[in-house]
């Protein structure tokens, strides 16, 4: 089961490491290897949530989500996108800003840095939303009762998780971005203007890419209850020896498409500090896109391991602790408009609020079997990747 899931990523680790010993040496080699932990430390949380929205597409999609979509992540998030940011800042041609990626690391990294407070509001907004739209609703099964229960209860006025928002994203226009440290020079700069237009930006295309997933996800749903209804309506008019079971189907078709986009923006969401943290290491734009896409295929391949194991399923808190660290990834993002924040408590505030949330599922699970609830093992579920 292990080998299965991470086989790709063994193989690619193995690789990648020893074509980035054979390029640049030694030193080369463990500045991959770094950005390998760092990637995977800030991403754990990433891994929780995809699984979350991973079991419910069909086995097509899942094997889309593992093969292009990470294309999208390595090549797409850690080698091109950096490479657009310069472009679009620094008013460059696309050939012009390769050649500046590659031949002027330093210029590169400082453009790339001077573009954070953009791209953080961006990214910001995006998981702020993901974390306000979980917690606002009322769900059956409840981590910090005393938190979640009330805010349930506000979570009933449907645009709150937007006005909130749009406050936070406002406080932090008009606070950190109004004096943004210059990159390697003295002095600050005013940022308000880029980080309301970039925050917009993060929250419009979270409405828009979520909004369509879910309606064509509650379109298919009404036509697989209509289906079931019909299967009923026949198999109670056939013949005993003729009724056959059904069997559930993950998302598919438009539905799946569009949850497949969700996934990659979520994705770019959470690699926006990986990579902009990856400059503490190296200015190296190929060193840190094999790096980080090394991490990026262990986050698949753990995505996809929780899905077989049904993990979310047995250690039901999981997914609340993934939604913290998300609100606490987007909080860290705004602040850092202005503040630079080590990668270290980034990466430590996800692991925490997981680990606790994986503790308060055992103890759960414990009292339930305890109390005479089902101890039985759990059959792994079948994903087709």
């Amino acid at each position: 089961m292990l080998l299965k899931t991470f086989g790709w990523s063994f193989a690619i680790t193995a690789a990648g490491l020893a074509l980035a010993g054979v390029l640049w040496g030694w030193q080369g080699l463990a500045i991959v290897a770094i950005l390998s932990v760092l990637e995977i430390s800030l991403s754990f949380d990433n891994a929780v949530i995809n699984a979350g929205i991973l079991r419910k597409m069909n086995p097509f999609w899942q094997k889309m989500f593992l093969t292009l979509g990470i294309l999208i992540a390595v090549f797409g998030m850690r080698l091109v996108f950096p490479v657009v940011i310069v472009a679009i800042t620094a008013k460059l041609g696309p050939i012009e800003a390769v050649k500046v990626a590659i031949q002027d690391h330093d210029r590169y990294e400082a453009l790339v840095t001077s573009a954070h407070p953009a791209i953080a509001a961006f990214g910001g907004m995006f998981l702020l939303m993901i974390f306000l739209d979980f917690i606002f609703e009322d769900r059956d099964i409840k981590w910090l009762a005393w938190l979640e229960k009330p805010l349930a209860k506000l979570g009933k006025l449907e645009t709150l998780s937007i006005v909130v928002s749009l406050v936070v994203l406002i406080i932090a226009a008009t606070t950190f971005a109004t004096a943004v440290p210059v990159h390697d020079g003295e002095g600050t700069i005013d940022k308000a203007s880029t980080v309301l237009l970039a925050g917009i930006g993060g929250l419009i295309t979270y409405l828009v890419v979520g909004g369509i997933s879910e309606y064509f996800e509650n379109r298919l749903e009404e036509e697989e209850e209509e289906a079931e209804e019909e299967a009923e309506a026949a198999k109670d008019a056939a013949p005993a020896g003729k009724q056959g079971g059904g069997s559930a189907v993950g998302l598919a078709g438009k539905a799946a498409f569009f949850m497949f986009l969700y996934l990659e923006v979520i994705d770019a969401s959470f690699s926006f500090d990986g990579v902009i943290g990856a400059f503490a290491i190296t200015n190296d734009i190929f060193v840190m896109a094999l790096g980080l896409g090394i991490g990026a295929m262990y986050i698949r391949s753990l995505t996809v391991f929780l899905v077989r194991k049904g993990t979310l399923d047995d250690y039901v808190y999981l997914e609340h602790g993934a939604h913290y660290a998300i609100g606490a990834l987007a909080v860290i993002l705004l602040i850092s408009i202005k503040y630079e924040i080590p990668e270290v408590v980034t990466g430590l505030i996800g692991v925490v609020l997981i680990g606790l949330s994986f503790l308060s599922s055992v103890m759960r699970n414990r009292k339930e079997a305890a109390g005479g609830g089902d101890s039985g093992a759990k059959a792994e579920v079948a994903s087709g990747v």
